[in-house]
């Protein structure tokens, strides 16, 4: 067993190496980039043109055909700050006074790369820009793609976008939040509720009015977008076919259709209810009916009460009558300022009496109530199914008169602007790099030379995880635990099977049982003498078969010289086989001291001796013969021979 738990920790532990050799084969550009991050931080200070991992930043610039694309990195040319105020508003707050700045990133910096900010904190902000040409949904796909940081969280506030709607009296410095707008999209959150805005207006065809429609909301956790302070990629991708997809960092959050997956929906019911249907007053909603023919039993008593006293109830021993249950308090004092005009008499507030805490109880004693078992209640008629009934009301159907059905509703308002009119109770939220086109080859593109530098720049700089799990023990405290778990149970499997385990006393024993180990002379001397007794004894034994079948065989001349050759055969055969067993063993034991040579010689001779015996009875056997061809009784030539052998012995 020990053996094989020797083979299993081996085996960990040659996989523990081969993988650590792996994850260092497999990464050896992370500890490259990181070691020169580390080398050139101090650089960073000097030359602003590069980053930290020796990257030279380049503005991004479009690859195919664009509607729009800002940068920041620039003069900022083209935006519009608004000069309007916020309708149903309070006039400290209407106006739209936010800050904007354009400026670098706190943290992950990449040099160079600057974005546009919004500083001001519970004020509103409205700043757009004219696109460089409108889009038109006809046969192109439209997408919306820009980068937001929250920078210090985010606790209730947007950073979404609207694409403004092309009119013929658009003026961006009036631009407010009546201001018309085709789609809008982005984050927004207030509290725990994370939001990712799409919402396009639709004009109804037949009425000429617009009326928003929202995306369902995705299902996955918005939570880390928000609060992880990164830099963000948001992605909206309208399509011809009436499909949408909602991505956030490249990856899709959120997809469906503009007939199907909007609140409400694109087209209204054919149907609608009647508004001048009305419930007849003989319309019966009942589905059942107290029974009309039931009557009250005579035996009926609705005057019993619901519960009695118990009678049986007998009042417990000790039962303090003459205590009440409260008391004055004995250390209570009387207030100082206590003015007995204006407060009344004073008197020291109630305690629970401690002489009922030892009690079953204090004061009065009054019998426990129990369930009334005649008790009834009053009667009621029972019910059953109503003969009238008629179903739930319900207003009769009529052809909607507003109903109208658009197949395409992709086919929006054409776009000519983009604004940011948002209200934020965080400051410092970072827009970058956006960008409108109809290409998503285009849009990937202008997201590697963008959001692709800033997020290699977060991931150097992200901390190692050690301290992201001390970051997140420092947050959630019951992680403590965890961690200690994790790292107790690989340590206590490696003491449980890799330690070597305590020898027990029988393992000792059996050990020792094949250790070669000297034997004491007296304890030789004591097995030498019973193997004598023991030949001896097996001797006599055979020679009295031996002179059995010799009396059997009288005279000599009728019996056979084989069975005589075959006990005197197997005679030298048994004391060979025990002659040899005892000198093996006593070979394996220690090689004896001087004080056992002499013992082991004698020991020898005794051997000799008993082969002399063998050998002896032999010779003894045709003695044997002899005698008992001459004597008449068979049996006094036995027993002399075999008083010969044992006086011979001896």
């Amino acid at each position: 067993m020990h053996f094989q738990w020797d083979w299993l920790c081996l085996g960990v532990l040659i996989i523990s190496s081969v993988t650590t050799e792996t994850e260092n084969e497999e990464t050896p550009d992370v500890d490259v980039e990181v070691e020169d991050f580390d080398k050139q931080s101090q650089e960073a200070d000097v030359g602003r043109d590069t980053s930290s991992l020796g990257i030279v930043y380049q503005t991004p610039k479009p690859t195919g055909e664009v509607y729009f694309t800002e940068t920041f990195d620039g003069v900022l040319a083209g935006w519009v700050l608004s000069k309007s105020k916020k309708e149903d508003t309070d006039d400290n707050t209407a106006k739209y006074d936010g800050r904007w700045e354009v400026e670098e990133l706190k943290k992950n910096t990449v040099p160079g790369d600057r974005g546009l900010v919004l500083k001001s904190v519970a004020k509103h902000h409205a700043i757009s820009a004219m696109l460089t040409k409108a889009f038109i949904f006809d046969k192109k796909p439209l997408i919306v793609q820009y980068e937001v940081n929250f920078q210090e969280g985010i606790d209730c506030g947007g950073a979404y976008i609207k694409l403004l709607s092309s009119s013929d009296d658009l003026n961006l410095e009036y631009f407010f939040d009546k201001t018309p707008y085709t789609i809008m999209f982005g984050p927004d959150k207030c509290g725990e509720d994370y939001k990712l805005h799409f919402i396009f207006r639709h004009k109804n065809p037949k009425t000429g009015e617009y009326d928003e429609k929202h995306a369902k909301r995705p299902d996955v956790d918005l939570k880390k977008f928000y609060l992880d302070k990164k830099t963000h990629l948001y992605t909206l991708v309208l399509k011809p076919d009436d499909t949408f997809e909602m991505l956030i960092d490249q990856t899709v959050v959120s997809k469906g259709s503009l007939l199907e997956d909007v609140v409400p929906p694109v087209n209204p019911p054919k149907e609608i209810e009647d508004p001048s249907d009305k419930k007849p007053d003989d319309w019966d909603e009942r589905p059942k009916i107290p029974d009309p023919n039931a009557v009250k039993p005579d035996d009926w008593d609705e005057d019993e009460p619901s519960k009695i006293e118990d009678p049986d109830a007998v009042k417990p021993e000790g039962w303090l009558d003459d205590e009440p249950q409260y008391v004055p308090d004995p250390n209570a004092k009387k207030p100082r300022d206590w003015d007995e005009e204006m407060d009344g008499e004073w008197e020291a507030p109630q305690i629970p009496n401690p002489k009922c805490e030892t009690a079953p109880g204090c004061g009065h004693w009054v019998r426990p109530m129990k369930n009334n078992p005649n008790y009834k209640g009053k009667w009621k008629a029972p019910m059953i199914d109503n003969p009238n009934y008629q179903g739930i009301w319900s207003p009769r159907k009529i052809p909607n008169p507003d109903y109208f059905e658009d197949l395409h509703p992709f086919e929006m308002t054409t776009v000519s602007a983009i604004g940011l009119e948002l209200w934020s109770m965080t400051s410092n939220i970072y827009f970058d790099n956006f960008i409108i086109c109809s290409e998503k080859e285009v849009a990937d593109r202008w997201a590697a030379d963008g959001w692709g530098l800033k997020k290699l720049v977060a991931s150097a700089n992200e901390p190692g995880m050690f301290s992201q799990l001390v970051t997140a023990a420092e947050d959630h405290p019951w992680l403590w635990l965890l961690y200690i778990l994790t790292l107790a149970l690989p340590v206590g499997l490696g003491v449980l099977f890799c330690w070597p385990a305590k020898k027990s006393d029988e393992d000792i024993d059996f050990k020792k049982l094949d250790v070669s180990k000297p034997v004491p002379k007296g304890e030789l001397k004591y097995e030498r003498d019973e193997f004598e007794d023991d030949e001896i004894e097996l001797e006599e034994t055979e020679n009295e078969d031996t002179a059995e079948d010799a009396m059997h065989c009288l005279p000599a001349e009728a019996c056979p010289a084989a069975p005589r050759e075959k006990f005197e055969r197997r005679e030298m055969e048994e004391t060979k086989r025990e002659f040899i067993k005892d000198t093996k063993k006593m070979g394996r034991e220690a090689p004896p001291s001087e004080g056992e040579v002499e013992d082991d010689e004698a020991a020898n001779e005794v051997a000799v001796g008993s082969q002399e015996d063998v050998n002896s009875n032999k010779s003894g056997s045709e003695d044997e013969e002899e005698e008992a061809d001459k004597s008449t009784s068979s049996g006094d030539g036995q027993l002399k021979s075999v008083r010969k052998r044992r006086v011979r012995k001896d």
